[in-house]
């Protein structure tokens, strides 16, 4: 596959033939597109309608064949969240170590 988004196939008799082309859009106002869960996104009432075309014209971009794609999670944000969640953690394994040290001595007291 090209940057233009053509598809090529290649058969087991050596020939070569174009078997389709990935076509992209654009919205007037991305910032409208409704997310659909699992990094997808659909028209919503803001975004406008879609203006489908080739990679590369009206401003999509082009596709590059093989590239692996990078990931769309902040790793910072990701971090900063895994240490509020041990911080809370740690903090309630602590509560309840200390309530049932208090149980324990009051056990002891009531005997």
């Amino acid at each position: 596959m090209g940057r233009d988004g053509i598809i090529q196939g290649a058969f087991t008799n050596g020939q070569t033939r174009t078997l389709g082309q990935i076509a992209l859009a654009t919205f007037s106002n991305p910032e409208g597109l409704v997310e659909a869960g699992n990094s997808l996104f659909s028209s919503g009432a803001n975004s406008g309608n879609p203006t489908i075309t080739t990679p590369g014209d009206f401003g999509t971009g082009q596709i590059t064949a093989g590239a692996l794609e990078l990931s769309n999670v902040d790793l910072g944000e990701e971090f900063i969240k895994m240490i509020g969640y041990s911080t809370g953690y740690s903090a309630s394994s602590r509560v309840i170590r200390t309530a049932d040290e208090l149980l324990q001595q009051l056990m002891v007291i009531g005997r």
